[in-house]
């Protein structure tokens, strides 16, 4: 049931009132004074999607954000998938990094393209 906020015509005193779907939206007070409804703005999210393609639309986007370290790699990586999805699963920013990082350190790879596993006789580890 939506709530509806009412002022009193001389107080100024607000209340909240829930009201349902099809029931008419006056608010009537026991001495029989009509309040006055207030129009309050929505509260729905406006912010839509980031294109993935525009490191600039998610800088502006994630720049004044509430939320950890956490919640913007996962957005990052959301935005990653997007393009490795539009690129037959490879994802071209992701690609141009690790060159980047191989380049500026002598040829080793990006801990993410290392084999994700360890085995020798004795034992068998999957880091996945």
């Amino acid at each position: 049931m939506p709530i509806y906020v009412f002022e009193h015509p001389k107080t100024g005193e607000q209340v909240e009132v829930f009201f349902g779907m099809n029931e008419e939206k006056k608010h009537i007070d026991k001495d029989g004074t009509e309040w006055k409804r207030v129009f309050l703005s929505s509260e729905l999210s406006t912010e839509g999607s980031i294109d993935p393609w525009n490191n600039v639309d998610f800088v502006n986007k994630t720049a004044n954000k509430k939320g950890s370290y956490g919640d913007i790699l996962n957005l990052s990586k959301e935005l990653s998938e997007k393009r490795a999805a539009q690129n037959n699963g490879k994802d071209p920013v992701k690609e141009k990094y690790f060159k980047n990082y191989s380049k500026e350190r002598g040829g080793k790879k990006h801990p993410e393209q290392m084999k994700k596993s360890f085995e020798n006789k004795n034992i068998k580890i999957d880091f996945d």
